[in-house]
């Protein structure tokens, strides 16, 4: 299937005006991220998320009511995976300490229900656990077996000694289990990052797009000219820097679209790079194939030639993957929704780039130093 057989525009004429649309972007993703900032996820600020899985549907209101009489300040919480599930993130690493005897008494109180006037005493306590030491290593062993069973993180750690972990997802689910006793529930999963690994992770994801521009570079620079190499990273960095500034401005403006920068969303500007980077070396070998034939021809008229016998297979390759995105974005879930987002748009933007801005910069070049380029 081919469309725009006979395509003859003059693309070039009109990269000024491109280049005031795409000024434009950028200025109004610099103004956002000034003034509105970035919102990081749990990945790079710190924080715990916790997923549950519920038997039946849950009434999401409901569990927002109980959550805000948990202690926990800001928590966000939203349907995972259909109605039987729930993420609840917060930014709270540990449990906070004035919460902290209200979760030994639940651990306790479960001690005496099991075994009643049992003997014990605490020979350890932490922000995380808390230790109990027992007079037989069998009720030991009971103990930590019922406790586990009830939903407690329990360890033996010595014949006579049970660890009881204290954290944020054992707090949420003590209370949602004394709330909604009739709808049971798994802790599918308990994730907490401290500020110190999010930092670390957000050093290491922008190493990663820069070596990966860098290595493009390089790349290109062996394949093409390096002007072309140039002029493909530029549109790299266009294409990453305006999506960057999407995220900025359209965080908190749609409805169920969680816009935060993660690790997904870095795999997604991952995917972008190399996405764009094809097809921009698509409509540079198509211009490397022209100057070998028109060997005489002006640069001008060889890319606009050739973005417009690459327009054909341009327009369906995008259209047919953002097809599929958009499919992501509305049935694919709560993880997968924002990967699909940043695709679908940076996938405009990289066609876009492909076309009206590593070709252009490549002729705004051979222009300024008046030097012909040959293969």
């Amino acid at each position: 299937m081919r469309i725009f057989q006979k395509l003859s525009v003059d693309w070039l004429e009109k990269r000024k005006l491109f280049y005031l649309i795409s000024g434009s972007l950028f200025l109004l993703g610099v103004i956002s991220i000034v003034f509105r900032g970035l919102e990081f996820g749990i990945d790079f600020k710190g924080g715990s998320e916790i997923e549950l899985r519920f038997e039946k549907p849950i009434n999401i209101a409901q569990i927002r009511e109980y959550a805000a009489d948990m202690g926990l300040g800001n928590v966000e919480i939203k349907t995972f995976g259909g109605e039987e599930g729930v993420l609840i993130r917060t930014e709270l690493q540990e449990v906070p300490p004035s919460l902290y005897p209200r979760i030994t008494g639940a651990i306790e109180n479960s001690i005496n229900k099991i075994i009643p006037g049992l003997p014990y005493r605490v020979i350890d306590s932490t922000n995380n656990s808390v230790t109990y030491q027992f007079a037989s290593s069998d009720t030991t062993q009971y103990l930590a077996d019922k406790l586990f069973n009830e939903g407690f993180q329990t360890s033996q750690i010595q014949e006579n000694q049970v660890a009881v972990s204290i954290g944020i997802s054992d707090w949420i689910k003590e209370n949602l289990k004394e709330r909604m006793p009739d709808n049971d529930f798994q802790v599918r999963k308990a994730i907490t990052v401290g500020p110190k690994v999010g930092d670390e992770l957000k050093m290491d994801a922008v190493i990663a797009v820069i070596l990966s521009l860098l290595v493009i570079l390089v790349y290109l620079g062996f394949r093409f000219k390096f002007v072309f190499a140039v002029g493909a990273v530029a549109a790299l960095f266009h294409d990453v820097l305006i999506t960057f500034g999407l995220f900025s401005i359209l965080y908190g403006l749609i409805p169920g679209l969680n816009l935060e920068i993660d690790v997904t969303v870095v795999a997604a500007f991952l995917t972008l790079v190399g996405y764009s980077i094809n097809d921009t070396v698509v409509v540079f070998d198509r211009v490397r194939e022209e100057m070998k034939i028109h060997k005489t021809v002006p640069l001008y008229e060889n890319l606009n030639s050739a973005v417009n016998k690459t327009m054909s297979r341009t327009v369906l390759t995008g259209g047919t993957t953002l097809l599929s995105l958009l499919v992501l974005i509305f049935v694919g879930g709560e993880v997968l929704r924002t990967f699909a987002f940043t695709l679908f748009f940076g996938i405009i933007i990289g066609t876009y780039s492909s076309i009206f801005v590593a070709s252009s910069f490549v002729y705004e070049y051979a222009s300024r130093v008046k030097k012909k380029i040959t293969f």
